[in-house]
């Protein structure tokens, strides 16, 4: 795993070990990038399921102003902070060990991109989207970048329209912007 473009282009990131996480392939992240390019440059992001910080890391690399990475597993905050060092993003990231549930009934910003890579079959797309407008968490012009192994949720959600939907081996790519209300 490894940046794809930008000031750390061709940067090796830390990962776990073992089978148990599925990390987003270069293939597909770069995809989702030629999907997003325009939306990067001076965005503020939040990662709600953070694992690595790939996706993040990433979007630092190509400009965004900042990232707030949350992730519940303690594993996953050592990982991102380590990567956090190696990349030396530590003035531009802000790393949580909370549910993003929690984290989402306590923050007063928007966010310009909201990663949402949640583990597969666990029901939590449909929450989280619903948690994210609940909470108000995208801004006017933002976009939410969805991951999952299938389209078997209701993909439409109030105040929520899909933009792009693609598939990429076994992982659906699917934008979400807010509504013009």
């Amino acid at each position: 795993m490894r940046i794809i473009s930008g000031c750390r282009r061709g940067h090796k990131l830390f990962e776990f070990e073992g089978r148990d996480v599925r990390p987003t392939t270069d293939r597909v992240k770069e995809a989702i990038f030629n999907l997003i390019q325009f939306y990067v440059p001076g965005a503020q992001v939040l990662d709600m399921y953070a694992g690595s910080g790939a996706l993040s890391f990433e979007a630092l690399s190509r400009g965004a102003e900042h990232a707030t990475l949350i992730d519940a597993d303690e594993r996953s905050v050592a990982l991102i902070k380590k990567n956090i060092d190696s990349l030396r993003f530590n003035d531009i990231c802000t790393v949580i060990n909370r549910s993003c549930f929690d984290y989402a009934k306590d923050c007063k910003s928007g966010f310009d991109i909201i990663f949402l890579d949640p583990p597969y079959n666990k029901g939590l797309i449909e929450p989280t989207l619903e948690c994210i407008i609940d909470n108000d968490l995208l801004n006017e012009d933002g976009i939410i970048v969805l991951e999952s192994d299938n389209t078997d949720f209701k993909s439409e959600k109030g105040g929520l329209e899909i933009v792009k939907q693609k598939k990429y081996g076994r992982s659906y790519i699917t934008i979400y912007r807010k509504m013009k209300g």
